[in-house]
């Protein structure tokens, strides 16, 4: 078992402010074959570009600030306290549009991201 306390991660510092911040939290080594997780801070004019996972299934909670998902082609704001469930083969993005830092969790199966992620061009 692992446990979390979201409010930890109100407080965790961007050593970049500029850039964006991840951190693993759950990995293969805390003993889970299929899940990972990561904490994130996306700066002000930031973006995760529009991109879709092959096999990968991710739960993303928002933690603070506001931020644009763009899901298919549709943008809709990602609020604190919004929780997004995407599956694999679904193309999205992230963009802080905001003044103020974006922070979020998200949970996925695995493969890791980066072997999964293919970035696509927005239509």
């Amino acid at each position: 078992m692992k446990h979390f306390t979201t409010s930890h991660f109100l407080n965790v510092d961007n050593p970049d402010p500029k850039e964006l911040h991840r951190i693993e939290i759950l990995t293969k080594g805390d003993r889970f074959k299929d899940l990972g997780g990561l904490f994130a801070v996306l700066p002000p004019g930031r973006e995760v570009p529009y991109h879709f996972h092959q096999n990968r299934e991710s739960v993303i909670i928002a933690l603070a600030g506001e931020a644009v998902e763009i899901i298919e082609g549709k943008e809709m704001i990602f609020r604190q306290g919004d929780v997004i469930c995407i599956p694999p083969g679904e193309k999205h993005g992230l963009a802080n549009r905001s003044d103020k830092e974006f922070r979020y969790i998200e949970f996925f199966t695995y493969p890791p991201a980066l072997a999964d992620f293919v970035e696509v061009k927005p239509s």
